[in-house]
C-alpha cells in the first residue's frame, strides 16, 4: 500500500475527492478543511494499493495539485486494515508488477545527481577494485562492485529514455562520464603512489591472474551477464526490491574495469588498458539496453493487464 498526503487548493478539493473514490484500489480517504498553511489548503489523506497508484498520482497531477499544492508519496510497510485488505483485493494485477513512474524518476533522479558523495563512492570503489586486480584477489573486486554507485545514473538513463525526460538523461549521462573518468583519473595517481611505496608492480600486474583477468579480456558472456544484471536491477528497482540490487551490483565488471585500465594506464600496458575500456562500455551499453527494454515491457504489460481488467469488471458504485 502507498500513503498519499496532499495539499490542495480549496477549489480542487472536491475533484481530487472525487477523484480518489472513483478509484478502485483506494481507502482511509481523510480530508482536513483549510489544516495547510504553507501553501494554503486543504489536507486530503488517503491509502491506495500499489497497483493502482501510479494511475491515481497521474490523475491529480491532470488537477495540477503538484503546481498549486503538494502530493507526497510514502510506502506502508504495515497495514492492519481490513479496508486495505479489500482495497489491495480489488485493485488489478498484483504489487510487485506495478511501476509507480513517478515515484521511479524521483528515485533515480537522486541517485543519478552528480556530487561529492557520489563522486567519492566511485573513487572509492574504484581504488578498491585496483587493489583487488593487483592482488587477483576476488574478494576484493567483489567489494568494490558493492560499493560502486554506479547503477543509479544507469537506471537514470533507462527511466530517461523510456519516459522522454532529456533533462533526467542529460544529468545521469554527466554523472557516469564525469565519474568514471575522475575515478579512473585518481586511481590512475593512486596506483602510482602505491608503485612507489613498492606495493603494486608491473610484474603483479602481467602475472597469471586467474581470478581477475577476465576484467580486460571481454567475451560475449560478458555482455550476456550485463544484460541479465540490467534486468535484474531495473526489476529490483520497480518492485522495491533493495536487496537483489546489491546482488546485481556485485555482478558486473564496470568499476573493476575502470580500475583495471587505470592500473594498465599507470604502467604503460595500452593492450590492458583499451581491453578494460572496452569491458567497461560493453558492460554499460549491455546494462542500459536491457534497462530500456524491461521497462518498455513493464509499461507494456501493465497497459495490457489493466485493459483486460477493465473490460471484465463491470461498473459498480464504490461503496
Amino acid at each position: 500500500m502507498l500513503h498519499l498526503r496532499m495539499i490542495v487548493p480549496p477549489g480542487r478539493t472536491a475533484a481530487a475527492v472525487e477523484l480518489i473514490t472513483s478509484t478502485v484500489g483506494t481507502t482511509h480517504l481523510v480530508v482536513l478543511p483549510g489544516a495547510a498553511r504553507d501553501p494554503a489548503g486543504d489536507v486530503v489523506m488517503c491509502d491506495v494499493a500499489r497497483e493502482a497508484g501510479d494511475e491515481l498520482i497521474g490523475g491529480l497531477r491532470e488537477l495540477k495539485i503538484d503546481q498549486d499544492g503538494s502530493i507526497a508519496v510514502e510506502n506502508i510497510d504495515l497495514s492492519l486494515s481490513r479496508r486495505a485488505e479489500a482495497a489491495e483485493e480489488e485493485a488489478p494485477g498484483e504489487p510487485a508488477d506495478a511501476v509507480i513512474w513517478e515515484q521511479l524518476t524521483g528515485a533515480t533522479h537522486e541517485e543519478s545527481t552528480l556530487s561529492i558523495t557520489y563522486s567519492a563512492f566511485m573513487i572509492l570503489a574504484t581504488m578498491i577494485a585496483a587493489c583487488g586486480v593487483v592482488l587477483d584477489n576476488a574478494i576484493l573486486i567483489v567489494g568494490a562492485m558493492a560499493v560502486g554507485p554506479e547503477f543509479g545514473p544507469l537506471a537514470g538513463v533507462c527511466t530517461a529514455v523510456v519516459q522522454r525526460a532529456p533533462k533526467l538523461a542529460g544529468r545521469s549521462l554527466t554523472a557516469l562520464l564525469v565519474g568514471f573518468a575522475a575515478a579512473i583519473a585518481a586511481t590512475t595517481v593512486f596506483s602510482l603512489g602505491m608503485d612507489a611505496l613498492d606495493l603494486f608492480s608491473r610484474e603483479q600486474l602481467d602475472a597469471d591472474r586467474p581470478n581477475t583477468s577476465f576484467i580486460w579480456q571481454p567475451d560475449p558472456f560478458s555482455f550476456v551477464v550485463a544484460l541479465l544484471a540490467g534486468v535484474a536491477g531495473t526489476l529490483s528497482l520497480t518492485s522495491s526490491k533493495s536487496g537483489a540490487l546489491v546482488g546485481v551490483a556485485i555482478s558486473v565488471t564496470t568499476v573493476p574495469a575502470g580500475a583495471n585500465a587505470a592500473v594498465a594506464l599507470s604502467y604503460g600496458e595500452i593492450g590492458q588498458m583499451w581491453g578494460s575500456i572496452e569491458q567497461l562500455l560493453l558492460n554499460l551499453f549491455g546494462i542500459m539496453l536491457a534497462g530500456v527494454l524491461t521497462l518498455y515491457g513493464q509499461k507494456l504489460l501493465w497497459r495490457t493487464q489493466r485493459g483486460r481488467w477493465r473490460r471484465d469488471t463491470p461498473a459498480a458504485p464504490k461503496p
